[in-house]
């Protein structure tokens, strides 16, 4: 294991002896989503990283499914977590559907594991039962917002007498288990951000770790199955580094020695606003159905952020699997919150698919996927056998194509075809530069199209060059006949 992944810790419940004897423990790591809904970049961010880490440590990468939250599932989402996983190349060695010998990997069909657990806290005194309403947990709230303070529990059970505890357990009052937070100044030492303080109890007040449900939240579920699951590392995003003290508390309270941890600096839009799931364009589905190859998804996020030990100056490439591995270090993460450049995308999915066609079995794949497209995409020229689609044909549009698209998707571009379509019914006075430049804002505006997008669509089609001429300038030199003459052969 490299050294600067485990950077001596400072903290008070980790004695010498205990951090020579962890840091030989191998590395298992893990990705635990809630199936509310779709994986999204910062989601696929996570898992990439645990994945990485722990193939670049011979390590184990665990997915878990954490279903605790009932209220917030979404119909079918955990089997979509796993399909997107999957099609990117991220592939648990422990998992719901695989298994493992630390399972059930769904937190939902560990219940009993959770309730046998929290009586541990309950008998030692770092948890108590708590009989406040909902009612008064509102009003609780409702005062603090009119005298502009944080909202939090005032712990008011923690003092609960025994009388009154037995009368409400005889009565049977519905209660929730909440664990007792206490002072602590002594910081942790995180991977990523170095030493952390926060004193959770002086900000916050005692947690909810069993609902009244019987199901656990999210920080008691996490603590217990990251322990007997043997947890190594965890490598999570830096929304929940202030909860991390919590955690390192329960741990404290067990008796338990917790994981190394790593936060993960925030990814965010191009305008420095914050990433949402509510935005469909982040999900990794929208990708998949958009063309984008896994690679290119993948490299596309590693590319912000840091984490890679990487060639200063050297070109610009669509790295495998294998490159990301022997690449990813954590002591190189960022700690800066990084912007996602969506021009990079289409880079990388261009480079992946030359990179694609360098290997005969891979270049099969595309010849067979272009032909179905341009089949669905022309299903009356498919079914008269007007379309040219023999494998040798198809290859050599792809080798042309080659460095000159960005999607396979481009080679069938209605774009192109209601680009020709209009071009064909002007007359030879319309091909004048100062005629085509305010056409073209205006073609690009009414079919929705992003105008930088469908320039260098049309360059590639009219010169297969980056750089040049305008593309007004271009058609006007290449006059009607060959600007249509080109296009038609790009849509054929």
């Amino acid at each position: 294991m490299q050294r600067n992944m485990l950077r001596p810790l400072t903290n008070f419940y980790i004695s010498s002896s205990q951090k020579r004897c962890y840091s030989k423990q191998q590395v298992r790591v893990r990705f635990a989503p809630s199936p509310t809904g779709h994986l999204h970049l910062g989601g696929l961010r996570t898992a990439l990283y645990n994945y990485l880490f722990a193939r670049s440590n011979n390590g184990s990468f665990i997915l878990r499914i954490e279903d605790t939250d009932q209220t917030r599932l979404v119909p079918d989402a955990a089997k979509k977590l796993q399909d997107d996983l999957l099609w990117a190349g991220i592939i648990p060695d422990e998992d719901p559907t695989r298994g493992g010998p630390k399972g059930p990997y769904l937190q939902s069909k560990r219940l009993e594991l959770y309730n046998e657990q929290v009586e541990t806290l309950l008998k030692n005194g770092s948890a108590y039962r708590c009989f406040c309403t909902d009612h008064r947990l509102d009003l609780l709230k409702r005062e603090a917002l009119r005298v502009r303070q944080i909202p939090r529990y005032d712990n008011k059970c923690r003092h609960l007498a025994k009388e009154d505890l037995a009368e409400k357990l005889k009565r049977g009052d519905p209660y929730c288990i909440r664990f007792k937070l206490v002072g602590n100044i002594d910081s942790f030492d995180d991977l990523v951000y170095g030493p952390v303080s926060y004193d959770v109890a002086q900000n916050e007040g005692d947690p909810v770790i069993i609902k009244s449900d019987k199901y656990p939240t999210y920080h008691f579920a996490n603590v217990v199955d990251d322990h007997f699951m043997e947890i190594s590392h965890v490598l999570r995003g830096v929304e929940w580094l202030m909860s991390t003290q919590k955690h390192i508390l329960m741990y404290r309270a067990f008796g338990w020695t917790p994981p190394l941890y790593a936060h993960l600096p925030l990814i965010l839009n191009p305008d420095g606003s914050k990433l949402s799931k509510r935005q469909g364009d982040i999900r990794v589905e929208n990708y998949r159905q958009s063309g984008i190859f896994p690679l290119a998804l993948l490299n596309f996020i590693t590319h912000a952020g840091g984490g890679f030990n990487r060639v200063q100056g050297r070109e610009q490439r669509c790295y495998s699997y294998e490159e990301l591995i022997k690449q990813f270090d954590l002591s190189a993460v960022n700690v800066n919150s990084c912007k996602l450049l969506p021009e990079k995308l289409l880079e990388f999915n261009k480079l992946e698919i030359s990179q694609l066609l360098e290997d005969e079995n891979n270049a099969t794949f595309l010849v067979n996927r272009v032909v179905r497209l341009v089949s669905d995409a022309f299903p009356d020229r498919s079914k008269d056998g007007s379309l040219q689609l023999d494998d040798d044909h198809v290859r050599v549009i792809l080798d042309w194509a080659k460095n000159r698209i960005s999607k396979l998707e481009d080679l069938v571009s209605r774009i192109l075809e209601e680009f020709d379509r209009q071009l064909a019914s002007k007359d030879a006075d319309f091909f004048r530069k100062e005629s085509l430049k305010d056409w073209l804002r205006n073609f690009a505006d009414t079919n929705d199209i992003p105008f930088d997008k469908f320039m260098r669509l049309l360059r590639s089609v009219l010169s297969g060059l980056k750089e040049g001429p305008s593309v007004a300038e271009m058609i006007e030199i290449l006059g009607q006949n060959a600007t249509l003459d080109r296009v038609k052969r790009a849509l054929s």
